[in-house]
């Protein structure tokens, strides 16, 4: 295998708490018998697709609402944290990498904005499992639309953030139904 795929690997594991990466010292498993990754039994579903528009669905009753609340609690370090997440995603789809780790931090960190608990455990896994599917494939409405969700919330319009999550979960949706009617 690539250098490339070994990094990114090692970044999954390290998001997973499996291993810790120590600077100057090396790489380290912290956790032979990492936490349940699949709590919600999903991986079992043969048929990914549905499941994908299953996803999506729920997210798109959750996430509007999470990002509505993020816009009344986020800090001045939420936005900043947000913005940031806005630049790698930006970043790495400018220069044809995956983002999937860090689409998966910002939908956690909208999660975290709305001071919620339930919803900041309950978002990395629903992305966790979705993401995959509509990866790579809509890399310029994911910009502009998480770069809207993330203005609304510096901004604290509520309304803002919770249509342009809406626009965001709206685009992943279509292409699901459209990957579906394409297949064989």
């Amino acid at each position: 295998v690539g250098r490339s795929t070994i990094r990114e690997t090692v970044k999954l594991l390290v998001s997973r708490k499996v291993l810790e990466v120590r600077q100057g010292s090396g790489t380290y498993v912290i956790s032979t018998t990492p936490a349940d990754l699949d709590p919600l039994g999903l991986r079992a579903v043969e048929d990914k697709m549905a499941l994908a528009l299953d996803l999506v669905d729920v997210r798109i009753m959750l996430e509007p609402g999470i990002a509505e609340m993020a816009a009344l609690h986020a800090s001045p370090e939420d936005v900043k944290k947000l913005d940031l997440l806005c630049r790698k995603i930006e970043k790495r789809i400018t220069d044809g990498e995956s983002y999937i780790d860090e689409d998966i931090a910002f939908h956690s960190c909208v999660a975290e904005c709305s001071r919620n608990v339930v919803v900041k455990q309950l978002v990395p896994i629903i992305d966790l499992m979705f993401v995959n599917i509509t990866h790579q494939k809509l890399t310029d409405e994911t910009v502009r639309t998480h770069r809207a969700v993330a203005e609304a919330i510096a901004e604290h319009d509520t309304i803002g953030a919770k249509t342009a999550m809406m626009m965001h979960l709206t685009y992943n949706r279509e292409l699901i139904k459209r990957l579906i009617r394409e297949e064989p």
